[in-house]
C-alpha cells in the first residue's frame, strides 16, 4: 500500500463519517480506510458509490457483472475477489463469473461473442458496453442503439454510471496498491 489507511476509531473527527460508512457498508473496508485520509473525498465517494450500488434501477446481477468485468479489464484482483461472492449471491452463475477472466478484450468483441453461451443476451450487451467504455471510452451508435433496446433511460444512466464509477474504483485501488 502506498498510503497508510486510517484505522477506524482512531480519529475522533471522523466518528460520524465512519458511522455513515458502517451504516451503508456494514464495515469500513481497506478501501474506505484509505479514502478517510481525505474526508471530503471519502464523503463524496460514499455518496456516489452508495447510489450506484444501492439505489440503481439495474438488477444486482447486472451491476455485479459490470463490476467484475471492470476489475478484470483493469487488473484489479482486490475488487474482483470482493465482488465475486456478491455476484454469485445476486444470481450470476459461477461459470459466468469464472469466464469473465477468460474473455480477452477485443475491439470487435469476438471473445465476448464466443463466450455468449455463459450469459443472457442482455448480459452480453452489458459486457460489450463495459469493455468499450473501459478500453475505448467512446461508445459507438450501433452498440448504444442495442443498449437502448434493452434498457430504459434511467437504466441507461445507471448502467453507464456503474461502468464509470467502478473504473474509478479499480484505478484508485491499483494506483494506491490497495489490497496488494
Amino acid at each position: 500500500m502506498r498510503i497508510q489507511p486510517v484505522t477506524p476509531g482512531t480519529r475522533p473527527e471522523l466518528k460520524e463519517q465512519e458511522a455513515e460508512i458502517l451504516a451503508q457498508r456494514g464495515r469500513i473496508s481497506l478501501l474506505y480506510q484509505t479514502l478517510l485520509n481525505s474526508p471530503p473525498i471519502a464523503h463524496g465517494w460514499e455518496q456516489m458509490l452508495s447510489a450506484v450500488r444501492n439505489k440503481s434501477s439495474l438488477s444486482d446481477g447486472i451491476k455485479e457483472l459490470v463490476i467484475l468485468r471492470v476489475a478484470v479489464l483493469n487488473n484489479a484482483p482486490y475488487e474482483f475477489e470482493a465482488h465475486a461472492p456478491i455476484a454469485f449471491k445476486s444470481g450470476v452463475k459461477q461459470e459466468a463469473i469464472d469466464q469473465l477472466k477468460n474473455i480477452a478484450y477485443e475491439v470487435n468483441h469476438t471473445s465476448i461473442n464466443q463466450s455468449a453461451h455463459f450469459y443472457t443476451d442482455e448480459q452480453v450487451l452489458v459486457l460489450k458496453l463495459t469493455d468499450t467504455m473501459t478500453k475505448e471510452i467512446t461508445v459507438g451508435d450501433d452498440l448504444y442503439g442495442q443498449i437502448k433496446q434493452h434498457f430504459n433511460a434511467q437504466q441507461q444512466v445507471d448502467l453507464v454510471a456503474t461502468v464509470a464509477a467502478y473504473n474509478m474504483v479499480s484505478r484508485f485501488l491499483e494506483a494506491l496498491q490497495i489490497g496488494h
